[in-house]
């Protein structure tokens, strides 16, 4: 797997698994919808049931804003087996067009945003690094 397959197999997953850094050092890691807008990778607090609005994932990116994206893929044939990473600086935000880009783009991923637009605030993560690997035979 080349850097491009990579990306788009990042693209093309449908859950990814968002790491942040909780106050404390220790790790935080959340599934999460999101769509790729060129290097930036978005997603919006949704109405899924939630406990609580003040979502972790929010305050740790506003105290730390490294995180880490991955997709993968488990298989009972491990040689289907593979993950890709984005790692980048986030920001949370609250309202304004590029929350509302975020939305617009994940209704176009998500057919369930069409009727039920999330509403919470967007990730906005800049990946500045990716990385992946696939126990896929090298050619």
């Amino acid at each position: 797997m080349n850097q491009l397959e990579a990306r788009q197999r990042f693209v093309e997953s449908r859950v990814v698994r968002l790491a942040t850094v909780r106050t404390g050092g220790g790790p935080h890691v959340v599934p999460c919808v999101f769509v790729a807008d060129g290097d930036r990778i978005v997603s919006v607090v949704d109405e899924k049931p939630k406990r609580s609005k003040a979502l972790q994932r929010l305050a740790n990116i506003r105290a730390n804003p490294r995180v880490s994206l991955l997709a993968d893929r488990y298989d009972e044939d491990w040689l289907q087996l593979w993950w890709v990473r984005a790692d980048g600086t986030a920001t949370v935000v609250e309202t304004g067009p590029e929350r509302d880009r975020a939305v617009a783009l994940l209704q176009r991923k998500y057919a369930q945003y069409l009727d039920q637009p999330p509403t919470g605030a967007a990730v906005v993560v800049t990946v500045d690094a990716w990385s992946w690997w696939t126990a896929e035979p090298h050619p």
